[in-house]
């Protein structure tokens, strides 16, 4: 059917964020694909009403949907003390245990959580591919289709990254046992990525890219032909990496290359605007300019990173010089993309005992500022058309209740700032994904039998 003669459904919002500014009274005009077709101003009779305060659907940019069944697991002290390498031991041996009913139930009730908090896309860096024992399943493909599963039974988008992971380290050394669920040849991970960008091609929801690991767990020369496969696949297909995430990763890398991580992917590999480097905790001013000069995108995880014990991005800096950022929820141990612009901001105020560090612009709106910003650098690194109230674009809409106490007397950018820097409970109320309310009145449409399934599996997996 021709785009023009599809039927459309009209929504009414009293106030809404479009194109980066507030507009009351806005009509937004969606077709049964879910895309947005017209976005005006003004009363329309028989529009749909929306009953609060319109956003865009935040993108949460990197995610590892199993960990969020270990939180808690890894938060015991140790007589030698801990880091992220002895939480990374612990996830190791949760890992041993998920299998793919485990894997679909914990992603479904994680991808509920994330929107009923306002996240409508995720981009799962999806590394479990093995049989606990490092076996392939009949379907290699079979934990992926899970993750997929999981993301249409609750109605978030999905950007899907299978991850290649190969070494334990730098050099090419071999695998762990504890990382044997992981591991994939060149070969066999680019049939993986062929036959999942194939199962979903035409599929709105859903986008095909790839994540290698990290450079700890590849080489040079399967990040190389990995990232020729899917830009014969897809030129414009999102490529994630890890990057530059605790100190002992910059030490080995240098001791290998004589180049930090940042400057090694900088120099050695095709960076650009398709790119999210995750983390990126341990980086020098210069890599910082470099990084924002290369269009890529920062994926900050500031939750999980305080959990690890990862470090501070040195974000006013970044945003100084151009810089593209999104937020992720990568072990889940948090899951409102409030919580994840709070702490962004929070840690700059903390190291640098200074308030409202990501705005540089006198009367800025902080809250705001940080929201529009992770909304572009999400979208662009989810390589789906979202992040913006405008035609052509996904209909992810989220509503917050303008009658929660958090919001009361709000409007526009305050609005924002107040959901923003004002407590825990999530304001909230509807969330529209891909044109389809997934979530009303605060409650997702299918949570109670999620729930149920998730319970069955972590009362198995806790036990």
């Amino acid at each position: 059917m021709d785009r023009s003669t599809r039927p459309e459904t009209h929504y009414a919002a009293p106030s809404a964020l479009v194109q980066g500014k507030f507009v009351d009274d806005v009509i937004i005009a969606v077709d049964e694909r879910g895309d947005i077709v017209s976005v005006g101003q003004g009363r329309q009779s028989g529009a749909i009403p929306l009953k609060g305060i319109v956003l865009p659907g935040m993108p949460d940019v990197h995610s590892h949907a199993f960990q969020r069944a270990m939180a808690g697991l890894a938060e015991r002290a140790s007589p030698v003390g801990d880091n992220f390498w002895s939480w990374r031991e612990a996830m190791y041996r949760f890992a041993e245990h998920v299998g793919p009913e485990d894997i679909e139930a914990i992603a479904a009730q994680l991808y509920v959580e994330l929107l009923r908090h306002g996240f409508t896309t995720v981009a799962e860096f999806h590394y479990m591919h093995n049989a606990p024992d490092g076996s392939a399943y009949a379907d290699p493909a079979e934990l992926s289709k899970r993750i997929a599963v999981a993301a249409r039974t609750s109605g978030i988008g999905l950007t899907l990254l299978p991850v290649l992971y190969q070494t334990s380290g730098f050099g090419g050394r071999p695998p762990t046992e504890g990382q044997r669920r992981f591991i994939r040849t060149s070969s066999n991970f680019i049939k993986l990525v062929e036959a999942l960008q194939s199962n979903f091609e035409g599929d709105p929801q859903v986008v095909v890219g790839i994540a290698p690991h990290s450079l700890r767990a590849i080489t040079p020369q399967s990040l190389e032909e990995a990232v020729e496969a899917i830009t014969r696949l897809n030129k414009d297909a999102p490529i994630h990496i890890h990057a530059a995430e605790q100190d002992r990763e910059v030490d080995d890398c240098l001791a290998w290359s004589g180049e930090r991580p940042i400057d090694w992917l900088l120099n050695h590999a095709p960076v650009d605007r398709r790119w999210c480097l995750i983390h990126c905790t341990q980086a020098t001013d210069s890599e910082i300019a470099r990084l924002a000069a290369s269009g890529a995108v920062a994926g900050l995880c500031p939750s999980t990173e305080a959990n690890l014990g990862d470090g501070v991005f040195p974000l006013p800096s970044y945003l100084r010089q151009g810089g593209m950022f999104g937020i992720g929820t990568d072990s889940n141990v948090g899951v409102s993309p409030a919580d994840e612009l709070r702490w962004l901001e929070y840690v700059q105020r903390l190291v640098n005992k200074q308030r409202n560090l990501s705005e540089s612009e006198s009367g800025a709106h902080t809250g705001a500022g940080l929201f529009c910003r992770a909304l572009a650098g999400g979208a662009q690194a989810c390589g789906r058309k979202i992040g913006e109230i405008a035609p052509g674009y996904r209909a992810d809409l989220v509503v917050l209740d303008s009658d929660h106490p958090a919001l009361i007397g709000h409007r526009g950018e305050t609005a924002i700032d107040a959901w923003v820097f004002s407590g825990n409970d999530t304001p909230v109320r509807d969330v529209m994904v891909g044109g389809r309310f997934v979530v009303e009145n605060g409650r997702h449409r299918a949570q109670d039998d999620i729930f149920a399934r998730y319970r069955r599996c972590i009362t198995g997996l806790i036990g």
